[in-house]
């Protein structure tokens, strides 16, 4: 069990390693007061990915609150 685990694990390391290598163009990030930022892509969804995961565990976390109170 514990050897499926890890070829699963290097199985999806392998497929985001490759998804990043393929997504280094540079993009335009364009925000308020003519502030433009130019990054990677891989960047931008990358931090797309990690707010929208905390602010999922955020709503999960409050509503266990909410449920146990």
């Amino acid at each position: 069990m514990r050897i499926s685990i890890w070829i699963l694990r290097i199985v999806i390391f392998l497929l985001l390693v490759s998804f990043a290598a393929k997504n280094t163009e540079i993009v335009s990030v364009n925000y308020y007061l003519g502030f433009e930022w130019q990054v990677p892509m891989i960047i931008v969804l990358l931090a797309c990915f990690v707010l929208g995961t905390a602010f999922g565990f955020l709503a999960c976390a409050i509503k266990k609150v909410k449920k146990q109170s």
